[in-house]
C-alpha cells in the first residue's frame, strides 16, 4: 500500500503506511493516550506497545494526513492466521467528522482481509462514543474481552468478521 486518497472539500485526506515509531505516529498516538487518561484516570501507554506488532507482513501502521497534517492512525497486527487486532485507532478532535476515522478503519480492513484475516478483534472504551458510533456503524459488535483483566465497565470488546467486498 503505497497511499489511498480520501477527498473532502478542503484537502484530500492521504493515507500513509508509518513505522509505529514515526514521529507522527508517536504524536498521535501519545494524543490517544492523553485522551484516554483525561476520560478515564488511566490509560494502556503506547509506549509499551511494541514496534514489531504493526510491521509488514504481519502488521500495517497507517497515517491519516490532510496536506501535510498528521490528522488521524491507526494500526493493525495479525493475531492468528484468520485474526487480526485494530490497535492505536485515532483522529485529532478538530478531524472528527470528516470522514478520517472511516477511512483508516476501511483501509486497515482491506489491508487484513488481503491477507486473508476472516475476523478482526479490537477494544474501545465505554466513553468513547464517537469510537463506538464509528465501529457500530461498521458493522462490529460488543463480544467477550481477550485482554485479561479488563474491566468490562470501562473497555469494550468489538469483533467484526469481514466479507468478501
Amino acid at each position: 500500500m503505497t497511499g489511498t486518497t480520501h477527498h473532502s472539500k478542503a484537502h484530500p485526506l492521504r493515507l500513509q503506511p508509518v513505522a509505529y515509531d514515526h514521529p507522527d505516529a508517536q504524536r498521535l498516538t501519545q494524543a490517544l493516550h492523553r485522551e484516554q487518561a483525561s476520560l478515564y484516570g488511566f490509560a494502556d501507554d503506547p509506549t509499551a506497545t511494541p514496534i514489531s506488532y504493526f510491521r509488514v507482513p504481519n502488521g500495517l501502521f497507517l497515517v491519516a494526513r490532510r496536506g501535510s497534517t498528521a490528522v488521524g492512525c491507526g494500526g493493525i497486527r495479525q493475531l492468528a492466521s484468520r485474526t487480526a487486532e485494530i490497535k492505536r485507532m485515532y483522529v485529532v478532535p478538530e478531524a472528527r467528522g470528516t470522514g478520517a476515522g472511516q477511512a483508516i478503519l476501511r483501509a486497515l480492513e482491506d489491508a487484513a482481509q488481503r491477507r486473508g484475516v476472516m475476523r478482526i478483534i479490537l477494544e474501545t472504551g465505554s466513553r468513547n462514543r464517537s469510537a463506538l458510533a464509528l465501529y457500530d456503524e461498521a458493522g462490529y459488535a460488543q463480544v467477550e474481552s481477550y485482554v485479561t483483566g479488563r474491566d468490562p465497565q470501562i473497555n469494550r470488546a468489538l469483533s467484526k468478521t469481514l466479507q468478501g467486498r
